[in-house]
Order: C-alpha cells, then structure tokens, then sequence
C-alpha cells in the first residue's frame, strides 16, 4: 500500500517531535520541517532506525517562500500530502505596555501566517486526498492570558482561520481540526520571547507536572482518526474553556491570580 504523508512543523523539539514519531510509527511517511536542520537529521536518523520514512526539511514558516519549498519538496520526495500539522509556534511572557512591536509581530508572523502559508500552499493535495489540516492552537485561543498579548491574539486568529477553512471547504470533504493544549511539557515556555524580542531562558512552571508531550501527540493523533473538528486537552485546559462560557469574570479572577504568582511574573 502507498503510504500516506504527513507534513510536520516545528517538528525538532516538543510536541511537534513527539507528533513525528507517533506518524512515524503508524506508518506515515513524515515530512519535518523546522529551523534547525541538525535538530531535524538527527530525528530523521533515529526514525529511520525505528523503521520509518522520514525526512528534513530546514523551514522558517515566518518566510512564505520557505514554506512553498516546504510543500514542493515533500510532494517531490512522497508524491503526496495526507496531512499538515501546522505546529510550529513562538510564546512570550511579557506586558504589553513595554512590549517591542517586533515581539509582537514576530508572534503574529509565525504562529498565524505560518499556518496560513503551509496551509495555502499545500490545500489542493489536502483536498485532493481528502486529508487533514491540523492547526496546534492553545487554551490561550480560547481566553486571554495576561503577559502573554501576542501569543494569545496569534492564536484567537489561527482558531477563526482555521474554523473559516474548515466551512469553505465542506465540499471537498477534507478534515480541518484544532487541537489546543494546555501546559504541556516542552521548550516553548524557556524559547519565550521577553519585552525586548529575548528569550526568557527558564520556565516558570514545573515541567514535571503537566501532560508530556507524547500524551499530546497521542490525542491528537486519535482525534485526526475520528475527524474532530476540535480537540482540548488537559483536565486544566477543558476546565478553563467550561467555565469562561458560564462564568468569565471568576475565569478571569483565576488566570490572573494564577499567573501572578510565576516566579518572575512580569506584573
């Protein structure tokens, strides 16, 4: 049997390296794209020898062209496109009153328009195979986060783009879906930016007490399976949605209570 392709972004660390061996493994022949190519030939290297199909593709989705080589380069290789997962993504833990715009564009730049250029580009082999378009979103889609503005509007946008995507392509029976996931154990909160475009360099939760990043990959992978159109993890994550539909204010009371005790909370 032809084996079918999955493209994978910001696959060299965290939750989009757990997603590429859990395509791997289910026989997907996966395409990995991220900024770092020895990150990604040493992944490649290690799915090869567990017996998949992989390879490495150096991709800054911040660059529109970067993303066209990103699609034309796996069809090239695989002759095929099944499934994107738009993963690749920047946080930030500052206040927006002292934030440099650069931060803030820069979240916009890679957490929207990287999904939208991968996504655009690689639509009609999505189409024509009847595949998957997967958006990696947050809890922090579904309500504000204090400190972290951009990252919190980048995705608000990727949700109502992939949810516009989803309805524009009925007709064609493909499978658009948001996968949102609460704290999750990876290097996003350490490659935060800071005010003046920094990385933060240390996180401010324990990342031994939240969902590892192979649970995440595993949910989502089962979801795309039963084609959900959107999928939240974490028992913290779903309960934060439930209540910000019946009681915002309390939810908003929490957050702030909550992230105002990080250490080094910026307010």
């Amino acid at each position: 049997m032809e084996r079918k392709v999955s493209i994978i972004t910001g696959a060299s660390s965290g939750i989009g390296k757990a997603l590429a061996f859990k395509y791997a493994k289910e026989g997907y022949a996966v395409a990995l794209a991220a900024r770092s190519k020895a990150k990604l030939d040493e992944l490649v290297e290690e799915i090869k020898r567990l017996g998949g199909v992989a390879i490495a593709i150096q991709c800054d989705v911040a660059i529109e062209n970067d993303c066209i080589n990103l699609i034309n380069e796996t069809v090239a290789n695989f002759q095929r496109i099944d499934v994107l997962v738009n993963n690749a993504g920047i946080s930030m833990r500052s206040v927006f009153a002292e934030t440099s715009m650069r931060v803030m564009e820069q979240l916009m730049q890679v957490n929207f328009m990287g999904c939208v250029y991968c996504t655009r580009h690689a639509l009609e082999h999505i189409i024509k195979n009847k595949g998957s378009v997967i958006g990696i979103s947050s809890i922090a889609g579904y309500r504000g986060l204090p400190g972290r503005t951009g990252y919190s509007a980048s995705k608000f946008a990727l949700r109502g783009f992939l949810q516009s995507l989803r309805l524009e392509n009925k007709k064609y029976h493909i499978h658009v879906m948001e996968a949102s996931p609460g704290y999750t154990q990876s290097n996003i909160r350490r490659e935060a930016l800071i005010s003046d475009g920094s990385k933060q360099g240390e996180t401010p939760i324990d990342e031994n007490k939240v969902m590892s990043a192979e649970k995440v990959a595993e949910i989502i992978f089962k979801s795309m399976l039963k084609r959900k159109d959107e999928v939240i993890l974490t028992t913290q994550g779903k309960l934060v949605v439930w209540l910000s539909r019946r009681v915002p204010k309390f939810v908003d009371y929490l957050i702030y209570k909550n992230v105002s005790k990080e250490p080094g909370s910026p307010f």
